[in-house]
C-alpha cells in the first residue's frame, strides 16, 4: 500500500485503484496468515486470494496491457500512463507472489504437519507409498494422459485459459534407446501435457493413513513420481507446471440488439483464445523447456510470471477435509426468519409487514419460496424479475419455468454481460425465453446490475404487488457465501417504484418515472447521493451533528471521493466500511480530517451496500446493489432503497454497528489489524456476533434490535 504523509495536500489525494484492489487481496493473504483461523480455512483463503489474483489479471492487466500498445498521443489522453502503472502493479504482484509461496511454505505446510496431515512429495515417499502411488497411477491416472512433442512437427501450441500442464524434458537416453539415435538433437526432448485435474475428480490424491498420520499428495506430483514409466527410454525427467491466464474482457459493443447472444457466444470462444495475459512457470524450469514453449506458443517476455512449484492455488477449495471437524469453521446452519413462516405461504406475511433477510445467515430458500409460491397461486398474473448471476442448477429459474407452464406472464430482465456468468446466464436466458417467458437481454449500453423481483396478484378487484429487493445475486450457490440483505415487502411506495423500474426495461425509453423513495442509477443515483451529502455539509456548517456511514465494496468514483472530502472539511464525519477498492486516503489534514475507513474480510464475503446520512436526528438508512464507482452510477442500471419500517431500521442499524466496532476481523486502510484500544475490552467479531444476534432473534420470533448506540 502506497504511504501518504499525514499533512494538508496541495490538491485532493487519491490512490492508485490498482494498488488499492492488491491491497485488498493482501488482506485476504493475511486470513491465511492469521493461526486465529482454522487450518484447512486458511487453505481456502489461499484459494480465493489466487483465484482473485488470477481474474485480476484476465481482466485488469489485460486492459492495461492493451492501453500500453496505443499510440503515444492517445496514452497522454488517459491521464495516468499505462507503462508506469503496469510496471508499479507488476511489482506489488511480484511481493505479494514471494509472500504467498512463503506463507505456504513456511506456515502452512509446517501447520499441517503438526496436525498429522502431511502434504508430501514424491521425494518424501516411503518405498511403501512409492509402490502404492505406482499402482494409483497406472490404475488411475496414465490412461488420462496425453502428451504433446514440442518438435518441428507442430507449428503451434495452444494452452487453455486457467489450466495447469506439466512440461517434460527429456535428456539422456538409455544405452539402448541412444544406439538407434543418428541425430545429437535426439538427444533430448520436450513435451506438454495438461493434467487432467477434471476428468481425474481431483488436484489431490489421499494416500492410505499409517496410525494418526494422513498423507496428501498434488497429483502433479503422482504424475512427477511415475514420469519415467511413461518415457522409459531415457534416464532423465525433468518436470515442472506451467499455466496461463487469457484476457477476459469481452471484445462486444456495449448495446442490445437482435444478435447480442450470438455476440456473446462469439466472444466467450474469444475468451478462450485471447490474448496471453501471464504465463506462470516454474522457476525450476530449463531454458530449453521455456525456449520451446515461447517458440510455439507465440508467449513473449513480457507475459512471464515467475511462479512457483505449483500453480492453480484455487483447487484448494477441494483439498480433503480428512474428517478433520476442529481445522475447519463451526457449523452456522441457516437460522429460522424470525417474521417469515417457517412453512406454508409467504405472500399474506408479506402483506402484513416487510421482512429484512439476512444471507447467508437465513436461507436463501425464502427467495425460492416466495418466487414457487408466486408460480402456483392462482390469482398470480406475474412475475418480473432481474438475473445478474445465476447458478449452473438454478432453483430461482426452475421457479420461473413452473410459472410460465402455468400460464404466468414472465418477465426476465437476463444479463448477458455479467463477467464470468456470461454462459449460465445464455443458458438460462434461451431455456426461458424457449418456454414462452418474455426475456429482455439488458439494456443499450448499461449493465442491468439491480436485484429485483415483482409479483402481480389480483385481490379485491385490483392488483396487489409484492416485491423483494436486494444487495445480492438471485444464485443458491453464492448466497451461502455472500453476505447480502434482502426486503420482501408489499409496501406500495416502493412496490410501485419498482414497477417503475420494470416498465423501463419494457419501454426502453429514455425518460422513467419519478422516484421519490427508491434510488436508480443511472438516472438520479448520483445527484441524490450529492444531495444527502449536501445537507450534512449544511448541517455541519450551521453547527449540527453531522455524520455518514457508507458499507461499500469499492469507492472509486473521483467526484463521489472528492464531495466526502468536503463534507470532511465542513466537519461531517465520514466513516467508511470498504471491503475491496477505495481509492480514498483518510485521516490527510485539510482533507479528510474527519474521515476514517476500515474494512472486514472473515468467513463471509461482505457483499451488502448501506448508506447511512444522519439527517438530522432522523436517520436516512439505503440499502443497495451499487458501489461508488463512476460504472455503477453511471452505467448500470442500480437501485438504493430505503428501510422505512422502524424495527427493521434499528436491525440495520444494529447489524451496521456490529461492524463499525469489529477488533478481530476489521483492518484500517493501510491492512493494520484494528485490535481492541483496551487490552481488557470485549473481542467483537462481528460476522460471530450477528449469527448470535440473529440465533437469538430466531428463537424469540419478533424481538426488535437493541437500540444501537448514538454515532
Amino acid at each position: 500500500m502506497e504511504k501518504i504523509e499525514k499533512k494538508a495536500a496541495a490538491e485532493p489525494v487519491l490512490l492508485n485503484r490498482e494498488l488499492s484492489w492488491l491491497a485488498f487481496n493482501r488482506r485476504v493473504l493475511q486470513e491465511a496468515q492469521n493461526p486465529e483461523v482454522p487450518l484447512l480455512e486458511r487453505l481456502k483463503f489461499m484459494a480465493i486470494f489466487s483465484s482473485n489474483l488470477d481474474e485480476y489479471f484476465k481482466v485488469r492487466v489485460a486492459t492495461l496491457r492493451r492501453l500500453v500498445k496505443l499510440k503515444k498521443k492517445t496514452r497522454a489522453k488517459l491521464g495516468d500512463d499505462p507503462t508506469e502503472q503496469l510496471k508499479d502493479l507488476l511489482e506489488e504482484v511480484r511481493r505479494q507472489q514471494q509472500e504467498f509461496g512463503d506463507t505456504f511454505r513456511n506456515s502452512l505446510q509446517p501447520a499441517l504437519r503438526e496436525q498429522h496431515i502431511h502434504l508430501i512429495s514424491e521425494h518424501d515417499l516411503t518405498d511403501e507409498q512409492r509402490q502404492w502411488v505406482q499402482q494409483y497411477f497406472e490404475q488411475q491416472v496414465q490412461d488420462l494422459l496425453s502428451p504433446v512433442i514440442l518438435d518441428d512437427n507442430l507449428h503451434h501450441l495452444f494452452l487453455k485459459d486457467q489450466t495447469v500442464y506439466l512440461t517434460f524434458y527429456l535428456t539422456e537416453p538409455t544405452e539402448a534407446a541412444a544406439k538407434k539415435k543418428k541425430h545429437h538433437a535426439e538427444n533430448e526432448r520436450v513435451l506438454v501435457m495438461e493434467l487432467p485435474v477434471k476428468r481425474h475428480g481431483s488436484r489431490f490424491v489421499q494416500l492410505p493413513s499409517q496410525g494418526e498420520d494422513r498423507y496428501v499428495m498434488f497429483l502433479d506430483d503422482v504424475v512427477r513420481c511415475c514420469a519415467h514409466t511413461l518415457f522409459p527410454k531415457f534416464n532423465k525427467v525433468q518436470v515442472q507446471s506451467i499455466k496461463l491466464s487469457r484476457d477476459a474482457e469481452l471484445d462486444i459493443q456495449e448495446e442490445v440488439s437482435g444478435n447480442l447472444m450470438a455476440k456473446i457466444k462469439s466472444s466467450l470462444q474469444k475468451r478462450e483464445t485471447g490474448y496471453p495475459a501471464r504465463l506462470l512457470y516454474d522457476p525450476a524450469m530449463p531454458k530449453e523447456v521455456m525456449q520451446a514453449l515461447m517458440q510455439k506458443t507465440g508467449i513473449g517476455k513480457d507475459e512471464l510470471v515467475e511462479g512457483s512449484r505449483y500453480h492453480n492455488f484455487r483447487d484448494f477449495f477441494g483439498f480433503p477435509d480428512l474428517g478433520l471437524s476442529h481445522l475447519v469453521y463451526e457449523a452456522q446452519p441457516p437460522l429460522t426468519h424470525p417474521t417469515l413462516p417457517r412453512t406454508g405461504p409467504m405472500i399474506p406475511a408479506i402483506a402484513e409487514r416487510d421482512h429484512l433477510l439476512h444471507l447467508p445467515y437465513q436461507p436463501f430458500d425464502y427467495v425460492t419460496r416466495f418466487l414457487l409460491e408466486a408460480a402456483t397461486d392462482p390469482l398470480v398474473s406475474g412475475i418480473s424479475i432481474t438475473l445478474y448471476r445465476v447458478s449452473s442448477k438454478s432453483e430461482v429459474a426452475k421457479a420461473l419455468l413452473k410459472a410460465v407452464k402455468n400460464g404466468k406472464q414472465v418477465t426476465v430482465v437476463v444479463e448477458l454481460k455479467a463477467r464470468f456468468d456470461e454462459e449460465s446466464n445464455m443458458y438460462w436466458a434461451e431455456k426461458l425465453q424457449k418456454a414462452g417467458a418474455n426475456v429482455i437481454y439488458g439494456i443499450p449500453e448499461l449493465k442491468v446490475h439491480s436485484k429485483l423481483a415483482l409479483v402481480t396478484r389480483a385481490e379485491n378487484g385490483k392488483n396487489q404487488l409484492y416485491a423483494y429487493l436486494s444487495t445480492g445475486n438471485f444464485n443458491e450457490n453464492t448466497s451461502k457465501i455472500y453476505a447480502d440483505h434482502g426486503l420482501f415487502t408489499a409496501d406500495p411506495r416502493l412496490t410501485g417504484e419498482v414497477a417503475e423500474v420494470f416498465r423501463y426495461f419494457y419501454d426502453r425509453q429514455d425518460k422513467v418515472g419519478s422516484f421519490h423513495h427508491l434510488l436508480v442509477a443511472p438516472f438520479e443515483l448520483r445527484e441524490q447521493l450529492n444531495a444527502l451529502v449536501d445537507h450534512e455539509i449544511k448541517l455541519a456548517k450551521q453547527g449540527k451533528d453531522a455524520y455518514i456511514i457508507l458499507k461499500l465494496n469499492a469507492l472509486q468514483d473521483e467526484r463521489m471521493i472528492l464531495k466526502l472530502y468536503q463534507a470532511s472539511e465542513a466537519g461531517v464525519r465520514v466513516e467508511l466500511l470498504i471491503r475491496g477498492i477505495s481509492c480514498l486516503v483518510p485521516s490527510l489534514d485539510g482533507q479528510s480530517t474527519n474521515i476514517s475507513q476500515r474494512g472486514i474480510v472473515d468467513r463471509y464475503l461482505e457483499h451488502a451496500r448501506i448508506y447511512v446520512f444522519g439527517n438530522g436526528g432522523e436517520e436516512k438508512i439505503y440499502v443497495a446493489s451499487s458501489d461508488w464507482m463512476a460504472r455503477n452510477l453511471d452505467r448500470r442500471v442500480e437501485v438504493a432503497f430505503p428501510i422505512l419500517q422502524d424495527d427493521l431500521r434499528t436491525e440495520v442499524r444494529y447489524l451496521l454497528d456490529l461492524q463499525r466496532t469489529d477488533n478481530v476481523k476489521s483492518r484500517d486502510w493501510q491492512n493494520n489489524f484494528l485490535g481492541a484500544d483496551d487490552a481488557s475490552a470485549p473481542r467483537i467479531r462481528a460476522q460471530a456476533e450477528t449469527y448470535a444476534y440473529l440465533k437469538k432473534l430466531s428463537r424469540k420470533r419478533s424481538k426488535p434490535a437493541p437500540k444501537p448506540e448514538k454515532s
